[in-house]
C-alpha cells in the first residue's frame, strides 16, 4: 500500500531527485523543496589557526561531525599548507567520527577513525563513545550549526574544546520551491512532511513567516500533517521549533525513513487528525 496517494513534502536538497523517486516508488505524490545550501565560512582564519595548532601538536583529539565539513576543511587547509600535511597530523591524534559520512571522508585521505559513534550518530553517542578516552585538548569540526551540548559534555570532563567552523547553512539561492511549499502547507496541501537535516525546519518556518503564513504552517505541522524525522538531531530541532515529531525510522537513513514512513503513513495521518 505504501503512501497510497498521500501528498508528501520533502525539504531535501542534495539528494532531492532521489528523495522524489523514493517517495514515488512508495506510492506517494512528492513535492521536493530544497531548503538550504552549505556555504563556506568566508575569510576562515580560525580554520587556519586550528591547522597551525594541530601541526604543532596542540590537540589530543579531533572530532569530525560531517563528511562535507571534513572534506571542506582538508581542501581549505591545502590552500595554505602542503598536500597531505593535514592527513599526517590527524594520524598523530585520536580521530573521532560522528558516523559513516565523516568516516568516508577520512578513507578518501587514507585514514580510519579511531572512534566512530554508533547510530543514531548524535552528540549523545559521541559523548558515550569517547568516555574514558584520553583527550584533554579537543577540536570539534562543527556542521552548519554549533553543537553546544557536545561542547558542554566534553568540557564537563575537563576538556579544553576548540570549535572549528567550516561551513554554515544558508537558504538556497532559489527559494521559490520552499515558498510554494510553505503556502501549500498553509492551505492544507500536504499529508506528510519529511525532515532529513536539522536546519530544514527553521528555514521552512523562516520562509513561511516571510510569506505571511508562519502561524498556519506551524499549526498544520502540529495538528494535521504527519512529521517524519530522520533521527534525534533533527527531532531535537523540530521540538525546539514547537512542532514535534510523529515518526522516526529504525535507522537514520533516507531510504529507510521513506519506506518505514510509507508503511505507517495512512494510519499516522488518520490517527493525528482523528485525535484533534
Amino acid at each position: 500500500m505504501g503512501f497510497d496517494g498521500l501528498r508528501v513534502l520533502s525539504l531535501e536538497t542534495r539528494r532531492g531527485a532521489e528523495m522524489a523517486t523514493l517517495i514515488r516508488n512508495q506510492g506517494g505524490v512528492p513535492f521536493v523543496a530544497p531548503s538550504l545550501r552549505e556555504a563556506p565560512v568566508e575569510e576562515n582564519e580560525a580554520a587556519f589557526h586550528f591547522a597551525k595548532r594541530l601541526f604543532a601538536g596542540e590537540f589530543d583529539m579531533v572530532v569530525l561531525l560531517t563528511g562535507v565539513g571534513t572534506r571542506a576543511l582538508a581542501k581549505l587547509i591545502a590552500t595554505r599548507y602542503p598536500e597531505g600535511e593535514f592527513a599526517a597530523a590527524l594520524r598523530r591524534v585520536t580521530v573521532v567520527a560522528r558516523g559513516p559520512k565523516p568516516s568516508g571522508a577520512l578513507r578518501e585521505m587514507g585514514l580510519t577513525a579511531d572512534i566512530m559513534a554508533p547510530e543514531p550518530n548524535t552528540w549523545r553517542e559521541l559523548l558515550a563513545a569517547t568516555e574514558g578516552r584520553a583527550g584533554k585538548r579537543v577540536a570539534v569540526q562543527e556542521y552548519g550549526r554549533p553543537c553546544p551540548e557536545l561542547v558542554a559534555g566534553l568540557e564537563a570532563r575537563g576538556a579544553e574544546v576548540t570549535a572549528v567552523r567550516v561551513y554554515q547553512y544558508r537558504l538556497p539561492e532559489d527559494t521559490g520551491p520552499l515558498r510554494r511549499a510553505a503556502r501549500g502547507l498553509a492551505a492544507g496541501g500536504f499529508d506528510v512532511a519529511m525532515f532529513t537535516t536539522a536546519m530544514q525546519a527553521p528555514h521552512l518556518l523562516q520562509i513561511a513567516g516571510e510569506e505571511g503564513v508562519g502561524a498556519e504552517v506551524a499549526d498544520e505541522l502540529r495538528r494535521r500533517v504527519v512529521v517524519a524525522s530522520i533521527g534525534p538531531t533533527c527531532s531535537d530541532v523540530l521540538e525546539e521549533c514547537g512542532i514535534g515529531t510523529d515518526f522516526a525510522p529504525s535507522h537514520p537513513k533516507m531510504g529507510i525513513l521513506v519506506r518505514e514512513t510509507a508503511e505507517r503513513a495512512r494510519a499516522l495521518v488518520e490517527g493525528k487528525r482523528g485525535s484533534r
